[in-house]
């Protein structure tokens, strides 16, 4: 499927389901709503893709990269247990934002920055939100990107696109055609 179009069909997902979170929210809880919503869009977006790609290694990197993530976040949150600023409890690092990065960064660093930025924008979003709805500190989300960021690290590598590819490059007296083949 031509990238473009399927870019396209996943930005329309994504957005059925925040407009869908949206739809039910008070206007004062929209940005929180929408947060929450993408913080769960964001790891099935990654998951589609793979889906999509008929990539079973990226479903088990995924998997490994989300495990870790919230055994890490889940370990600190009850380990450090930090007061958050709407007196709640458990608030050091962001959950939802450590998820959304993890999901994030994994279909960036997978499948390419044309995908990524969209969905780091997304995650950006979520820490946004949280801190937005008091939920959690400044520095939660930024723990909570970096330990999503970090798992991502250690598990996603890039897929490596299988067939024949023919460019057309310019040379200095017309031009020239690469041909490459990966299997």
């Amino acid at each position: 499927m031509n990238p473009v179009l399927s870019l396209l069909k996943h930005l329309l997902l994504l957005f059925c389901l925040l407009a869908a979170g949206v739809a039910e929210a008070r206007a004062a809880d929209a940005v929180e709503t929408s947060g929450t919503v993408l913080s769960v869009a964001l790891p099935l977006l990654g998951g589609a893709m793979t889906l999509q790609n008929d990539d079973a290694q990226g479903r088990v990197q995924l998997a490994e990269a989300l495990a870790l993530t919230a055994g890490v976040t889940y370990g600190l949150k009850y380990s450090i247990d930090a007061t958050r600023p709407n007196g709640g409890k458990h608030s050091f690092p962001s959950a939802h934002t450590s998820v959304s990065f993890a999901a994030a960064d994994f279909i960036g660093r997978r499948y390419g920055w044309e995908y990524g930025i969209p969905a780091y924008a997304a995650a950006g979003f979520v820490g946004y939100s949280r801190v937005d709805a008091k939920a959690h500190h400044r520095y939660d989300v930024a723990a909570g990107a970096a330990l999503g960021i970090l798992s991502d690290v250690l598990f996603t590598s890039r897929l490596k696109e299988r067939g024949v590819k023919i460019s057309a490059l310019p040379a200095d007296d017309g031009a020239m055609l690469r041909v490459s083949c990966a299997w």
